[in-house]
């Protein structure tokens, strides 16, 4: 029962971390429709957020887990203003394909 109570080291969330933002990071660069790019984004901060508490956990501070409510908030806002102009391409372009969508033409 010695088990259960023991500490996930600190690397473990670094390196889903990593893979969080990795993977976000490889959707943004080779997906080509816009809300994957725009899921891709989410994915990023949620994996720079989870090192933010990972390390605020490790050292005691309130800082980190702060900052991650603020990037949150940041990251609702955008997801609200981002979503809105999704469905304005959208409508106004019949696509969502990133190569496809070319505002500065009618």
């Amino acid at each position: 029962m010695n088990f259960l109570h023991q500490a996930v080291p600190l690397s473990w969330y670094l390196l889903l971390s990593a893979a969080l933002f990795s993977l976000g990071v490889v959707g943004f660069l080779i997906k080509r429709n816009l809300i994957t790019v725009f899921m891709s984004i989410e994915l990023m901060l949620n994996g720079v957020n989870l090192s933010f508490v990972a390390f605020a956990h490790q050292w005691h501070a309130v800082k980190g887990q702060i900052f991650v409510f603020f990037v949150m908030m940041v990251a609702a806002a955008e997801a609200a203003v981002g979503l809105a102009i999704i469905i304005a391409v959208f409508r106004a372009r019949a696509t969502l394909a990133v190569d496809r969508i070319d505002l500065m033409k009618l």
